[in-house]
């Protein structure tokens, strides 16, 4: 297996990176979209993400990695057994699942089993890709090439935390909560609106133009393909810290306290920018409660809502044709405007 690009020796991307550590705080905030110009560590950073997870418990030979604390959301093998037998467990990596542009719908959703079908005469499901990612990650680069009919079918999955299949004979349904990472160039094509409202962050990646800041980035990344496992054990106790830093934020996440104030301020800015439904609000919420955990906060402030408000809302704006500004300007720009109120 491939090794990953530290984490932690990313540089030059705070935005993506801290939007990353985020949402591993909280994934019901709903994944991170990460749009930019090629070559800016985008899929790095992403791939990088399984570094900051720490390890999962799961139902032993399950192969949708079913948790074995919560029966009631169990796939069918997983209910079919005896309840009164004891379930061995062990545990796994949390799952970054690449799902590629040219997967077929049999590969992503799952099908017949066809070499146990042929050979044996058996009629068994073969789990896809979103079995896979299931309490993982399913990450997409270049998500803005990615055909219809598969972002219609992420769109349900995504929606429901379940995965039907009736074809060929079956009908198999089980669960797919996963977060949903992409990454990929503007330039290249649009995301449709139903599936960019999916993404709870959104990012936006620009070239450097520090100098020093270049040369640092060419220096790591040639001695990380110098020499993959030296780099990665020069970066073990940075991304240790990291990783701690992310169960610690996870641990403090329940007694971040909300105030209505500041439930009022987001619900004003949304108001204000003319986001469509309440998505944006909840997605504001969970944001600025992961930040705080992140900085060891018990409670949401002010600077909170001034970081995290650009990444919940920027990609939720309806276009103006007469506003050239930035995404991300507008939204700080209309967040001042509130707070002075």
């Amino acid at each position: 297996m491939a090794l990953t690009f530290p984490f932690a020796a990313i540089v030059g991307q705070d935005e993506m990176t801290l939007a990353i550590q985020v949402v591993a705080v909280d994934p019901s905030i709903g994944g991170v979209l990460v749009l930019g110009d090629r070559g800016t560590g985008k899929s790095t950073a992403v791939r990088a993400l399984a570094d900051l997870l720490p390890p999962i418990q799961v139902v032993k030979g399950c192969p949708y990695r079913c948790d074995p604390t919560q029966p009631a959301g169990a796939c069918p093998l997983c209910q079919a057994r005896d309840p009164k037998s004891k379930v061995a467990t062990e545990r796994q990596n949390v799952a970054v699942v690449d799902l590629p542009l040219g997967a077929t719908e049999d590969r992503v959703v799952g099908a017949l089993d066809l070499e146990k079908a042929l050979s044996h005469g058996v009629k068994e499901f073969a789990p896809g890709l979103l079995a896979q990612a299931h309490r993982g990650f399913l990450y997409i680069d270049e998500v803005n090439l990615l055909d219809d009919h598969l972002v219609d079918l992420l769109i349900d999955v995504a929606a429901s935390g379940e995965n039907l299949v009736e074809r060929e004979g079956l009908s198999v349904r089980h669960p797919a909560r996963f977060v949903l990472v992409g990454s990929g160039n503007p330039e290249e094509g649009e995301l449709r609106p139903q599936l960019l409202d999916r993404f709870g962050l959104s990012v936006q990646v620009r070239t450097p133009q520090d100098l020093a800041l270049r040369v640092t980035i060419i220096k790591r990344r040639d001695a990380f393909d110098k020499d993959p496992a030296a780099f990665k054990a020069l970066w073990h106790k940075d991304n240790q810290k990291l990783q701690k830093r992310i169960l610690k934020a996870r641990d403090l996440l329940e007694e971040v306290q909300v105030s209505d104030d500041m439930l009022m301020l987001c619900a004003r800015l949304c108001q204000q920018l003319g986001t469509d439904g309440l998505r944006a609000e909840l997605t504001l919420l969970r944001a600025t409660r992961a930040y705080a955990a992140l900085q060891g906060h018990k409670a949401v402030q002010p600077e909170h809502l001034q970081n995290m408000a650009p990444l919940a809302l920027r990609h939720r704006l309806r276009r103006n044709p007469l506003d050239d500004t930035d995404s991300g300007a507008r939204v700080q720009r209309s967040l001042q405007e509130v707070l002075a109120a």
